[in-house]
């Protein structure tokens, strides 16, 4: 079979390991003779997978007792509701920084709950940038960002000093890089990035700030509910999390969050040295914002973006389009990745630029090439 090197953004790609895993458990979950997704979530051979997973979770972090895992439904999305509604009480305000599409939902959403103050917006500059130098109020219950921007092609690479509890959504960042877990209470991200498949979200929350927010929250929406359950107060999305834990464990034994960033910037760095150095290239966000995760740019002359495509797709190289919203090109350099695509897509760069410099493709006039 053809190798085809898988740029998508989400849902993307997952390790081969966690791919045959997932096939063998459809086949025969743990020798029960039973396909994962037709046994009971209530079986102890179930029950063992789910502890087996948050104790992987908490080894890549190293996250103490003072944090409780849960594992949800509704995809990021439905935490920019779930979030408010537990930590924002009735008459208080919290703090978000507007760096992107998801960000901007997760501040609308945190509307209907109470008083929200955006401390800092790149919004004037198409997002290209993370804003910096806002102040953090005080009396807010609590901050939140998004770590990376998937895509506008932006990621917070330094954290501001935080004086309330800080929420970060890193759905297309998670285990891409070490974090220090105590600067934050309260992550969240879909799994469909960097951990496996669309269907489940993960939680990890500090567990005092559970039940403060003096609000009658309806019980599956609270998170006490998913924690005091083991995440099994309904039926979990058991196939989601059985690729999930699949993936981790494939993460973990190859060295964990420290090697899987050693990896990304090698792959990130080769990729925009490209960009940057081509002269039918160029990147859409601020050098020192620049994602590991999502890289973005355009052609310079737009006409012939079309054709780079089609060139890309005929080697093998798929899910480069830009977002709808934005055009151009988008490469995701998730953690499952090699760096083995990545210097396939930078010679089909290369290639192109011949391509244009022999004639061999029109160039607009007036584009340098």
């Amino acid at each position: 079979m053809t190798k085809v090197h898988n740029f998508y953004a989400g849902p993307a790609i997952i390790p081969q390991e966690a791919i045959d895993g997932a096939i063998e458990g459809l086949k025969n979950f743990k020798n029960m003779g039973l396909s994962v997704v037709e046994i009971s979530h209530r079986t102890p051979e179930w029950e063992e997978t789910m502890e087996q997973a948050e104790q992987i979770i908490r080894d890549l972090f190293n996250i103490g007792d003072e944090y409780a895992i849960a594992f949800m439904q509704g995809g990021a999305s439905a935490q920019f509701t779930l979030i408010p509604l537990n930590l924002l009480p009735e008459g208080r305000k919290a703090a978000y920084t507007k760096t992107g599409t998801w960000a901007g939902n997760a501040i609308k959403e945190a509307k209907f709950y109470g008083e929200i103050d955006v401390v800092g917006s790149s919004e004037d500059k198409n997002f290209s940038y993370i804003p910096k130098g806002y102040t953090i109020p005080s009396d807010a219950a609590y901050f939140h960002i998004t770590t990376n921007n998937t895509i506008f092609g932006t990621q917070v690479h330094e954290l501001p000093a935080c004086p309330v509890p800080l929420v970060a959504d890193m759905s297309s960042d998670i285990f891409s890089r070490p974090i220090d877990l105590k600067r934050y209470d309260l992550i969240y991200a879909g799994a469909q990035k960097n951990m496996g498949i669309a269907g489940v979200t993960l939680v990890i929350i500090k567990k005092e700030l559970l039940g403060k927010s003096g609000r009658k929250i309806p019980t599956i929406f609270d998170y006490r509910t998913h924690i005091d359950k083991q995440s099994m107060f309904n039926t979990p999305p058991v196939f989601a999390i059985y690729v999930l834990y699949l993936t981790l464990k494939w993460l973990k034994a190859n060295g964990g969050v420290e090697a899987a960033y050693e990896r990304n910037k090698a792959k990130s760095a080769a990729l925009y040295a490209e960009i940057d150095r081509n002269p039918l290239f160029e990147g859409t966000t601020t050098v020192e914002d620049r994602s590991m995760m999502n890289l973005n740019f355009i052609m310079k002359d737009k006409s012939l973006e079309k054709g780079f495509l089609e060139f890309a797709k005929a080697n093998h190289c798929v899910g480069l389009e830009g977002h709808r919203s934005i055009g151009g090109f988008r490469a995701s350099l998730y953690n499952a990745l090699p760096l083995e695509s990545v210097k396939v897509l930078v010679g089909i760069m290369k290639e192109f630029e011949l391509m244009a410099k022999s004639g061999k493709i029109q160039v607009a006039a007036g584009a340098t090439v």
